[in-house]
């Protein structure tokens, strides 16, 4: 008889990891089974706020799994949910970005315990913001990290992990895919450690000393100040590329000198190798091949090559400049 596995995570990234579980237990020798996946209940989502089901659980039903195994309990701690968890005695929970704090209760079920796909290299980076924080530090590198699951937030030992170098231009939702991918690649080679135990044996305590922390990412983080370093400001566009995203105010003049204020949403941007802005332009936006450059701390500029107006499609700094027919920028 197949062992029973049981997959939990939420957002499109898990899917990954699910996709990958579901095709190692269709194998004629898998010795395994996705017996349930436990997601998010369904919410308002996209445009016009329908509420959905979540994107692993669309996509498990997509691939043909029953409905009546996938539980999307409120919380992990509701009694009805672990009384049907326990009914399935699974041997292994796995989790990916599944977004719910998991009570002893629902820990002390599965016979060899949950195992967890972390995209930092930990101890650093525990939380919910492991990738944006670690882009908007402008790490050079960071990981993926397969490790037990314990009481205490990403605290448990390590099983292993993979070192990922992290490109200057990368935003925060491409290499959460990436890390997502090799971390499902992490958890296919170590599931027969797993299994037979000897992971539990190898894994590695986490060295306490050594904690970094990577709190959810708030709406007002979004806001650019352009008195702050070029540099720090593309990894912060990199970072909350996505959600919430970057925005910015500028102010538009008109030919008769008034003067008005938008907001403009900033999607991609790149620090100017020439710096060193001259003293008269200090607030003066200008255009030069293909990018809108705007002065920034330290004597640094910040070329943006992608923006968005308000109820606007996403545009590149050419057609962003055409549409303003002759009438200048300053930054605020």
């Amino acid at each position: 008889k197949k062992k029973p596995l049981v997959f939990m995570g939420s957002p499109k990234v898990s899917a990954t990891v699910l996709d990958a579980l579901l095709k190692l237990s269709s194998l004629p020798n898998s010795d395994f089974e996705v017996a349930a996946i436990v997601t998010q209940p369904p919410s308002k989502r996209e445009r016009g706020r329908k509420v959905l089901p979540s994107p692993v659980a669309e996509h498990a039903l997509e691939r043909g799994f029953p409905s009546d195994l996938i539980f999307t309990p409120e919380r992990a701690g509701e009694e009805i949910f672990l009384s049907n968890l326990r009914d399935l005695q699974p041997e292994l929970c796995v989790t990916a970005a599944y977004g719910n704090i998991l009570p002893t209760k629902f820990l002390k079920i599965p016979k060899l315990g949950t195992v967890n796909i972390h995209p930092s290299l930990l101890p650093l980076y525990r939380g919910a913001a492991p990738v944006q924080r670690a882009v908007l530090e402008g790490v050079k590198e960071t990981g993926v990290s397969l490790a037990f699951t314990v009481r205490a937030l990403d605290a448990g030992p390590v099983i292993a992990y993979e070192r990922v170098k992290v490109d200057d231009h990368i935003k925060a939702p491409d290499l959460l895919d990436l890390l997502f991918s090799r971390g499902s690649e992490l958890l296919i080679r170590e599931l027969p450690y797993i299994f037979d135990g000897s992971a539990k044996l190898k894994a590695q305590p986490q060295d306490d000393s050594k904690v970094t922390l990577a709190p959810k990412v708030t709406p007002e983080e979004s806001w650019l100040s352009f008195d702050q370093d070029a540099t720090l400001l593309h990894n912060k566009v990199r970072a909350l590329a996505g959600w919430p995203g970057t925005r910015a105010k500028i102010a538009i003049i008109e030919e008769n000198g008034e003067c008005d204020i938008i907001d403009i949403k900033i999607i991609t941007t790149r620090v100017s190798a020439g710096g060193n802005v001259p003293g008269n332009e200090v607030d003066d936006l200008s255009f030069i091949k293909g990018a809108l450059v705007i002065p920034c701390g330290g004597g640094s500029a910040l070329e943006v090559l992608e923006l968005q107006l308000p109820a606007k499609k996403v545009v590149n700094a050419d057609s962003f400049r055409n549409g303003l027919r002759g009438r200048k920028l300053k930054k605020l």
